[in-house]
């Protein structure tokens, strides 16, 4: 445990000294800061638009001479402070609504000197899916403690990334005051929540901030600091820099100098994502040199997602962005399936018996059938067909569900999986696969679950199996949920497989679908002499995220 903290401090350690090393040179005479001076732009406000877009986003500027940090307080309850003089903030109250913002500037020696300012802006934001969320719903509370049996339940990386590729702390690695913490969001009918932060009077400090708890060396993480006291807390559309599919696009702020449970000098937390149980932070530390904090926190006080005691999938995903229901007769919709031809390279690397054609699929009363013949056809003793979505529908990160009913016969090698979309430009193995779903059919009920990359590629995939009766009779839902964090194998919602995903693996860029049936190979094995045809049937295929 020692190891991981002391990493985060030497980090930390090492950016503070480089940012203040030239004020540490010499003090100079002590003078308050003076020609206070506060300037906003409202985003998007026009001729038409005087008071913004409805987003609520000002930005900031504050100037003085001899001053070292800006306390910005907005007037509606929240509080930044910022060493440049920079801050951005967005306004949650619905309507045109006329607020006082007030800076202190601070100087050597703690002089400080005031200013203020008025701002008219136009908030139009509403997120009712994360408020109650939050809460349970109106009336109601939840409580929320930190994902501590989660991989990544705090890190730190660049401000272009959208992972943790500094430092992603690993399964109960870090100081236990941080374990302790727990807070409790409410919604009392008003249009801001109610925010109880109880931290047994101990806080666990960056190494940067650590003076605000009285304390003294880097090694001084967990200091007493009060918390108490309920806050409020708003939502407001969030000034992301980061793609849409990466975030839920809402900014928490917690008013009084509230934070959520590991002080980095901030208020204001970006939702990249959140479930029943799990809510997935982003925040900017108030420093000069400003990283990016990854928080992960979960309504279980034992700190793991999910219901621990069982292998039931809980999702983190339910918006649903693509759908292939195959509710059209014919052939596959062109829009969204490429046909792939022929018998590869060596089988598709595979030794493969099968030649691929457009007439082995057809979508019929709802399904899309692929049919894998015993026939000759271009030199090649059985016939199928394998298709793909690249170019045409890729995604990264979120919930893919397809239901199906697998061929049968020895030899059968249906496969529903994804590679990643440069493919063409890296190959594989280093462009990554999934592989959703996976079946023998001389290994009749045994499903797999795989991924292959560079080091773990072939037969040494990073793979496990779970046993399911009734493929080839049964309809079954075969389930990937994908996250910066972690990769899970279901089916029907039942989780037989875990993987833990970083930012060295290639599983961090878009992918697309592929879907076919092989005969033998490297996989599949002998071939049935009695195998004559079988069909895979899929109902649809849905991606949520």
């Amino acid at each position: 445990m020692k190891n991981y903290n002391h990493f985060i401090i030497s980090v930390l350690t090492l950016m503070l000294f480089i940012s203040c090393q030239d004020d540490d040179n010499q003090f100079g005479a002590i003078e308050a800061p003076s020609n206070l001076q506060i300037e906003h732009t409202i985003v998007n406000a026009d001729a038409e638009n005087e008071f913004g877009d409805g987003s609520g986003m000002v930005n900031f500027t504050a100037t003085a001479d001899n001053a070292i940090n800006y306390k910005f307080l907005f007037g509606d309850s929240n509080v930044e402070n910022q060493t440049n003089g920079s801050a951005s903030h967005a306004y949650a109250l619905t309507g045109v609504n006329t607020y006082t913002v007030t800076v202190i500037a601070s100087g050597v020696g703690g002089t400080t000197s005031s200013a203020t300012s008025e701002v008219t802006v136009l908030s139009l934001f509403s997120d009712q899916r994360t408020k109650d969320l939050l809460t349970g719903g109106e009336g109601q509370s939840k409580t929320w403690y930190v994902a501590k049996e989660e991989s990544g339940h705090l890190g730190v990386g660049p401000l272009d990334s959208a992972t943790p590729d500094f430092f992603a702390a690993p399964a109960n690695g870090l100081a236990d005051c941080f374990y302790d913490e727990q807070i409790t969001i409410a919604d009392t009918g008003e249009s801001a929540l109610s925010f109880n932060h109880d931290n047994g009077g101990v806080t666990f400090f960056n190494a940067a901030f650590n003076s605000v708890g009285g304390g003294g060396g880097p090694d001084d993480q967990c200091l007493p600091f009060d918390v108490s006291g309920e806050k409020s807390l708003t939502l407001s559309s969030a000034n992301s820099t980061l793609p849409s599919d990466l975030t839920v696009g809402t900014q928490l702020n917690i008013s009084d100098d509230g934070f959520f449970s590991y002080y980095i000098n901030t208020s204001s937390y970006e939702v990249l994502d959140i479930g029943e149980d799990y809510l997935f932070l982003r925040a900017l530390s108030g420093q000069a040199n400003p990283l990016a904090w990854y928080l992960k926190f979960t309504t279980n006080p034992d700190g793991s997602i999910g219901d621990s005691n069982s292998n039931e999938l809980q999702t983190e995903y339910t918006d649903e962005v693509f759908s292939e229901e195959f509710d059209v007769n014919g052939a596959p919709d062109p829009n969204i399936w490429n046909l792939e031809i022929g018998n590869g390279d060596n089988g598709w690397g595979n030794e493969e018996l099968q030649y691929y054609t457009e007439d082995n699929v057809i979508v019929e009363d709802g399904f899309l059938k692929i049919t894998a013949k015993r026939e000759q056809t271009n030199g090649f003793d059985f016939s199928s067909t394998r298709m793909t979505t690249l170019d045409k529908f890729d995604f990264e990160y979120g919930r893919i569900e397809v239901r199906a009913k697998l061929p049968e016969g020895g030899g059968t090698w249906p496969a529903i999986w994804m590679l990643g979309s440069n493919f063409p430009e890296v190959g594989w193995p280093e462009t990554g696969e999934i592989d959703i779903m996976e079946h023998k059919g001389n290994d009749p009920g045994v499903v797999y679950g795989s991924l292959h990359f560079p080091g773990n590629s072939g037969g040494n995939a990073v793979s496990e199996t779970t046993t399911v009766q009734s493929v080839s009779e049964e309809f079954n839902n075969y389930t990937v949920e994908w996250s910066a964090d972690r990769i899970l194998f279901a089916v029907n919602d039942e989780v037989y497989h875990e993987f833990t995903n970083t930012s060295s693996t290639p599983f961090n860029n878009p992918f697309f679908l592929i879907l076919n049936v092989a005969m033998g190979g490297t996989f599949g094995g002998d071939v049935d002499p009695a195998f004559t045809e079988s069909t895979m049937e899929v109902d649809y295929i849905r991606v949520y995220q």
